[in-house]
């Protein structure tokens, strides 16, 4: 521990507030938040902890806290923390998928409609529906007991839709709006959770229809029935009072914890959502913050009530979430409640072997490399490839893996700008310049290794641009090929040794999957490059054509192989100069 961290700890106060662990590089890698700052604040270096947390804890070189007057200040400000910096270490919901609504528009015409969007548009929303699939049944159904119309812009005849009893076509008829009202009303109270009473009327209807003889009327209403019971009744009822509810479980093990939500609708269990997640802090609090970012998506919707473990602060969530909190003790209710948690500890004992198996091919892979290179378990690792023919379209590729995972939205491509012909050491100084002269002013992370596919000119060349033009010194490797194109050797330092490294070991099998990754990635990027030139070059030598000309008969033809087939008069009918036509032709045979 370092000394300015016992100094730190010494002054911590005893009031609640929120903690930032910061890395060497001062990013914030983890928020947490604390009814005592003192306690937990000193309790991550003191004691004994799981491999996870003990990560965490080494990582750690410097802290900063902020008080504040109560434990919901403390929560509701990790939250805003977490959303600010994304520290590595915090849960994140990434999933910020919106769930669908059942929409009765407000147009002369009414619709319905299903949609993810929920706007100030004097629309009746009902919803959401955790199941897409259960919205599109209802609303399939509701649109076969009510023929509202189904075009967005009324046509100048009727559709197929009218002629299935599905469309009162006001594109060609009348309708009045007190029909319009009178179904809207229906649709609003089926929606509502009254669907039951539709039923018994449409089941009164057709009994009046059959008593009038009327049994083509009698059969329909007897479809809509029907339809309404394999639609809406198919799903068990958990609960008589119809009250929309989300019930929370949860489970946790080994420093991992797992979440199960079960949303009831209606009386109904209708869909569930599992999370499963690392934790540092203690499982309540962690599911205080879990609430809190499953609660503040976009549209999300929050219902009349909602069912947690009695370990929880159901105040402080209460307090949080402005929903009523409950935790029932016994009855049916209770029973719902527990198995939540019972399929929260079931996912999370068949997910720990495929989380052991992860974790040994990436994280516990890196801090292995990390103790045989020699250097601070490398978190960060940015690899270079080049790739070009005889200097032609001569291009660089970055990737990025953290935590032994790749990290494709920090992937760059790079066209060599400086450099003439094929000299593979010149292209590396030029990429790696414009990298990190980029990455030092606008403060973004710095690696902890970076690799370059090639030998020692390559990372001798990469070491001048780093250390002499840049003042950089950050851990540089290269990794060597053998004859077959396989990745064979590692060297590292000043000078360069070879490190041996096991090739059956998880740590060798991450570096050939970095040095695939990134070759890939520049030999894709220079096909795509080597494509787009081929074409140009060709058809940028004939005066006559420019960009317009060039997309026209690219559209006409498909294929420069084609437009190497054509005929002069061929080449006119796509709309070229007959000069301009022989002149390509000419050109292309050549």
């Amino acid at each position: 521990m370092h000394q300015r961290i016992k100094n730190k700890l010494a002054l911590l106060p005893d009031q609640p507030g929120c903690y930032l662990m910061k890395d060497r590089q001062g990013t914030i890698i983890y928020v947490g938040k604390a009814k005592v700052l003192k306690n937990r604040v000193r309790s991550y270096f003191t004691g004994t902890h799981d491999g996870k947390t003990l990560r965490l804890v080494n990582e750690i070189e410097d802290f900063e806290y902020i008080v504040t007057s109560s434990n919901i200040e403390a929560l509701i400000l990790e939250l805003n923390l977490i959303k600010k910096h994304d520290p590595k270490y915090n849960i994140m919901l990434k999933d910020d998928k919106t769930y669908p609504f059942i929409k009765l528009t407000n147009e002369r015409h009414p619709r319905l409609i299903i949609t993810r969007k929920v706007k100030k548009d004097n629309g009746k929303y009902f919803g959401p529906y955790p199941n897409v699939i259960a919205a599109n049944e209802t609303k399939k159904l509701l649109d076969r007991i009510y023929p509202l119309r189904k075009c967005n812009t009324l046509p100048d005849r009727v559709c197929l839709y009218y002629h299935l009893g599905q469309c009162l076509a006001p594109c060609v008829k009348e309708v009045p709006q007190e029909k319009y009202k009178t179904m809207m009303g229906e649709i609003t109270r089926f929606l509502n959770g009254g669907y039951q009473e539709i039923k018994n009327e449409l089941s009164d209807k057709m009994h009046e229809a059959a008593e009038e003889l009327d049994f083509e009327r009698a059969k329909e209403y007897r479809d809509q029935i029907a339809h309404i019971v394999v639609t809406m009744e198919k799903q068990k009822m958990m609960s008589n009072d119809y009250t929309d509810r989300d019930v929370f479980g949860f489970a946790y093990d080994k420093g991992w914890m797992c979440v199960q939500v079960f949303f009831v609708r209606q009386g109904k269990l209708i869909e569930r959502d599992v999370s499963l997640f690392p934790i540092y802090d203690e499982p309540d609090q962690e599911l205080l913050t879990y609430l809190g970012q499953f609660y503040s998506k976009v549209n999300h919707f929050k219902p009349k009530e909602i069912f947690l473990p009695e370990s929880v602060d159901t105040q402080l969530a209460e307090q949080l979430l402005q929903v009523k909190i409950l935790t029932p003790k016994i009855g049916q209710k209770k029973e719902l409640l527990n198995l939540a948690s019972k399929n929260a500890s079931i996912a999370l004992g068949e997910k720990f072997a495929l989380i052991d198996r992860d974790e040994d091919r990436t994280i516990k892979a890196v801090e292995r490399l990390g103790e045989q290179l020699g250097i601070y378990t490398p978190h960060r690792i940015e690899a270079f490839d080049n790739s070009n023919i005889q200097g032609t379209n001569p291009v660089s590729a970055l990737v990025v893996f953290i935590d032994g995972k790749p990290e494709k939205r920090e992937y760059r491509k790079y066209k060599i700008k400086t450099v003439k012909g094929p000299d593979d050491y010149e292209s590396m100084r030029e990429v790696v310049r414009r990298r990190y002269s980029r990455v030092l002013k606008e403060g973004l992370p710095l690696p902890d290794l970076i690799i370059i596919d090639g030998g020692k000119g390559h990372v001798e060349a990469v070491r001048d641009i780093l250390e002499n033009e840049l003042g950089l010194e950050v851990p540089l490797s290269g990794l060597v090929k053998d004859e077959k194109h396989r990745t064979s050797e590692l060297m590292i330092g000043n000078p360069l040794e070879i490190i041996p490294l096991n090739r059956s070991s998880q740590e060798f099998y991450l570096l050939q999957r970095i040095q695939d990754e990134v070759h890939r990635f520049a030999i894709s990027f220079h096909r795509q490059l080597r494509g787009k030139n081929a074409f140009q070059s060709l058809l940028d030598e004939i005066e006559g054509i420019g960009e317009k000309r060039k997309k026209q008969l690219l559209k006409h033809f498909g294929s420069v192989k084609k437009m190497r087939e054509a005929t002069i008069e061929e080449v006119q009918a796509a709309g070229i100069p007959r000069p301009v036509a022989q002149e390509l032709v000419k050109k292309l045979q050549e």
